[in-house]
């Protein structure tokens, strides 16, 4: 994952720790590739939200190919994913599908494509021998220009231009934030693509340094019943007592979703406590006892 840029165009802010959602650029991208052997970021060491390997170029500051060229010396994978860490809305599934992408072809690399139609190198999977291969013949190319053998200032382009590539259009996922303006709309669409309580829920995840997969709709469920059934403030005080009872039982998604079915069952019994005891049956009068004396009293 390459970090380390200027970020010129946001005035040279530290973009990867630019928040989207809650949650800082370098940490979005972090967890769409948690499934990763090994993570190596270029740039200089900072707090993450997981643990990686951190590399550098040098000197710092030489593009994105000397960057490349550092991550790559701090890993011995056959295929590696190249990420920038600007892209807020990559997700694990779309790093899934460049990988399955580069495994079923024969091309040196599969990359995403913008909105439009432009080649995003830095959101690809790439077979890391074909990469070696290129830097090197680069490096080469350099020193016969007594350009000393770095690649200080080359366009990333120069090493995309030599591989045979695969594209897969993806507006969304290869979206990236190079202005104020990229940082604007990405927290406005944050909390318009229908996924606002997924992202919170990330964002609170990161944030408490926990990593629980729960069923959401079950807790929403009991946070609902207990509002209706006891009263509002009782939903986020039950499902914290929920929470803390399944840390009490070891944690974990079976213990959350046992004490939010206890909890609801006790929801559910207050609710029909407060509706009061069913109506007896009315007694029928319409056959009076033998011997009886009819009451000739009006009806009240």
């Amino acid at each position: 994952m390459l970090a380390g840029g200027a970020a010129r165009r946001l005035g040279g802010a530290d973009k990867p720790g630019l928040r989207v959602g809650g949650r800082a650029l370098l940490d979005r991208v972090l967890a769409a590739c948690d499934g990763a052997r090994s993570t190596v970021v270029v740039a200089d060491p900072r707090p993450t939200a997981r643990p990686v390997t951190w590399a550098r170029e040098d000197p710092p500051g030489g593009g994105p190919l000397a960057a490349l060229a550092a991550g790559l010396r701090r890993t011995a994978a056959e295929h590696v994913v190249v990420l920038s860490a600007d892209l807020p809305f990559l997700a694990g599934p779309t790093v899934g599908r460049l990988l399955s992408a580069l495994a079923a072809g024969d091309a040196d690399g599969v990359l995403l494509t913008d909105a439009d139609g432009r080649d995003q190198p830095l959101v690809a999977a790439y077979r890391a021998p074909a990469l070696r291969r290129e830097l090197a013949a680069l490096a080469r190319e350099r020193a016969e220009r007594a350009a000393g053998p770095d690649l200080t200032g080359l366009p990333l382009r120069r090493l995309t231009g030599a591989l045979r590539l695969t594209r897969l259009p993806d507006a969304v996922a290869s979206f990236d934030c190079d202005t104020w303006d990229d940082i604007a709309t990405a927290r406005a669409r944050i909390r318009e693509h229908g996924h606002v309580l997924d992202e919170w829920i990330s964002a609170a995840k990161d944030e408490l340094g926990i990593d629980l997969d729960v069923d959401t709709k079950l807790l929403l469920d009991l946070a609902r019943d207990a509002a209706h059934g006891v009263a509002r403030p009782a939903a986020p005080l039950t499902t914290f007592l929920v929470g803390y009872a399944a840390g009490r039982a070891g944690g974990g998604p079976e213990a959350v979703a046992a004490g939010a079915r206890k909890a609801a069952a006790l929801a559910l019994r207050w609710a029909e406590e407060a509706a009061g005891p069913a109506p007896a049956p009315a007694k029928d009068r319409s056959d009076p006892a033998p011997g009886a004396t009819p009451d000739a009293r009006p009806d009240a």
